[in-house]
């Protein structure tokens, strides 16, 4: 790795936030090399839809130059939000999440390939895995590879995720399990196969939510509804339950027997869904997540600041990437712009993360509350 236009910046993880950093740099004539363990783009399923915040993904997405492309491919329509009786499946109050009004939706997938797209050819290095980072000193990096080969940088950000390889460096945080579990299913075309819940759950998201579980139906792009099923339960909980998750028909009897006595057209999500059920359990860092500043070495998104998936880690991903690459610019040296970095996104996260989890707590009560 070598840059004939300034230091050297490693970004290890080609999600949105590295993805983010990468184009803002790129945008102001930096280099910048991202290092990505998925073989491809379209190596596995990017996951659902995400509303973008007026206030902090498209700042971003502005920042990045993208948000005129963003806004042609986003359904302002997805932000609508239905919340219905889980026994009479009737419509009850509520007021949605707690956001900016503009914030259209769009697929994960086709947000990460406007940034792709957007980047020069050969950025990313795919099926590069990184397996860590030593300090040589003076604030410079070894990038450690699985393939036991090493490249060396004057700047590392870990935008790596939950499971980061980076956040040791900086901290020895690790993710703790919430106590709650999602587990995810779906329907392809529904508008066509599935019209009833086509038109149950509407242009946005259908949830449903009592005695500490619910059920969220999220429409995505080209017809497809996915699913998830919420609730409180032990890590292991298919062990106790003696079920097998690749058992579908017997995870469907397991969860039919959860959700007993809800509306038929709700428990619809359970019986006719496509393919598999996939356990999700949800696991966040510590808050306030936070570390001594190490010279040379940062972390952004999920690595930084992992919280409950209720609608703001992916903006804010994407605001640390395009916040870190400004400061980058527009600082005298490295070691400025990433403590001016720091310092605005530690506390801001912190925010975030107490926001989400008593989001998580209000959608799915602790048991003992």
């Amino acid at each position: 790795m070598h840059s004939a236009h300034g230091p050297r910046i490693a970004v290890v993880g080609a999600g949105l936030g590295g993805l983010a950093l990468a184009r803002v740099l790129q945008l102001h004539g930096r280099s910048v090399t991202v290092f990505e363990s998925e073989a491809s783009a379209g190596a596995r399923p990017q996951g659902g839809s995400l509303d973008i915040h007026a206030a902090t993904g498209q700042i971003a997405l502005r920042a990045a130059g993208l948000l005129d492309r963003f806004r042609a491919l986003a359904r302002p329509d997805g932000q609508e939000w239905r919340v219905l009786d889980p026994v009479t499946a009737t419509a009850v109050p509520f007021p949605g999440p707690v956001h900016d009004e503009d914030s259209p939706e769009i697929d994960r997938g086709q947000l990460r390939g406007l940034f792709l797209e957007s980047l020069d050819e050969g950025t990313v290095r795919w099926g590069c895995a990184v397996a860590g980072a030593t300090p040589l000193g003076e604030g410079s990096w070894r990038l450690l590879l699985d393939d036991g080969t090493t490249e060396d940088a004057d700047l590392v950000v870990g935008a790596d995720g939950a499971w980061s390889r980076i956040r040791p460096a900086l901290s020895d945080a690790t993710p703790g399990y919430t106590g709650v579990t999602f587990i995810e299913t779906g329907f392809d075309d529904c508008d066509t196969r599935h019209p009833a819940l086509a038109r149950l759950v509407g242009n946005g998201t259908l949830l449903a939510a009592a005695d500490s579980k619910a059920l969220l139906a999220q429409r995505n792009g080209n017809g497809h509804i996915r699913v998830y099923i919420a609730f409180r339960a032990p890590h292991d909980w298919q062990v106790a339950a003696g079920l097998e998750l690749d058992d579908t028909a017997a995870v469907r009897a397991h969860l039919l027997k959860m959700f007993d006595g809800w509306d038929e057209s709700l428990l619809h999500l359970l019986r006719h869904h496509d393919g598999g059920f996939v356990n999700r359990p949800v696991f966040v860092l510590p808050v306030p997540h936070t570390w001594e500043h190490v010279p040379g070495i940062t972390l952004l998104g999920d690595a930084a600041h992992l919280m409950p998936p209720v609608g703001l880690g992916a903006n804010l991903a994407m605001l640390d990437g395009t916040d870190l690459a400004q400061a980058l610019v527009t600082e005298s040296s490295i070691d400025d712009a990433v403590r001016a970095y720091e310092s605005l996104m530690l506390p801001r996260s912190a925010q975030a993360a107490q926001d989400c989890a008593e989001a998580l707590d209000h959608l799915i009560p602790p048991t003992d509350s």
